[in-house]
């Protein structure tokens, strides 16, 4: 097996920032060696709290890899956090813009080398009501299959009932439960040869986030909502 890939400084001075805000919660972590502890991977999640970030690069850290983020180009320009992003290889998205692309190209070059990408196919945090994914875009899926990786799904919660800007909640204590369940990698072999039009890339992004739907409500012990969430911002 292979040991702990190695990260460097700013990776270091992440964990010093992370690990702490990590033990608000307590961990339970379900199928973690799921992740491949070398190669290239691509691990997909949903979004729930400010605080997922966080909670989820020690996860991925604690499970000897390095994380690196794709994240809207807005957390790349916050003091400390931003530059703590960057030098730790983290990726900033500059949706609807030229460089949009580039964001994308940056992490085929990662993943090419052999490093495990983070990204939330929401692009936000969802704003249902009870914390199921909304229709995520399709960036997740142009990376899935444009990459012969592993494309592990992973639903996490918990984080949501510690912190949530949305709705002015923020509780330390009683001391909640973050749960971090990953499934088994996507079989993606049937689209990797297709052409990536718009109806390929949306049935891919719908059975990604069904897998990540599919945990999540085995980690809440709660049937899924029958009819979608509200689509993803501009879809």
């Amino acid at each position: 097996m292979a040991g702990r890939e190695k990260g460097g400084f700013w990776v270091g001075a992440a964990a010093a920032l992370f690990y702490p805000v990590s033990l608000i919660g307590r961990r339970v972590y379900t199928g973690a060696e799921r992740i491949p502890r070398e190669g290239g991977a691509l691990l997909v999640m949903n979004h729930v709290s400010h605080m997922d970030p966080a909670v989820d690069a020690v996860f991925v850290h604690r499970n000897k890899r390095v994380p690196r983020f794709l994240a809207k180009d807005s957390v790349a320009k916050a003091p400390i956090f931003g530059r703590i992003f960057l030098g730790s290889g983290g990726i900033p998205v500059y949706r609807g813009s030229a460089s949009a692309g580039d964001s994308l190209r940056a992490a085929h070059q990662a993943l090419a080398e052999g490093k495990v990408v983070v990204i939330y196919p929401e692009g936000t945090i969802t704003k249902d009501p009870d914390g199921w994914p909304k229709r995520a875009f399709t960036g997740a899926a142009r990376l899935a299959i444009g990459n012969d990786v592993p494309v592990i799904p992973i639903a996490r919660w918990g984080t949501n009932e510690i912190l949530d800007f949305y709705h002015k909640k923020l509780r330390f204590l009683p001391r909640k439960t973050v749960t971090h369940a990953v499934g088994e990698p996507i079989d993606l072999s049937a689209y990797r040869d297709k052409e990536p039009t718009a109806p390929v890339l949306r049935e891919v992004t719908e059975l990604m986030m069904g897998r990540i739907t599919d945990l999540l409500a085995e980690v809440r012990g709660e049937a899924p909502p029958a009819k979608k969430p509200e689509p993803a911002d501009g879809e």
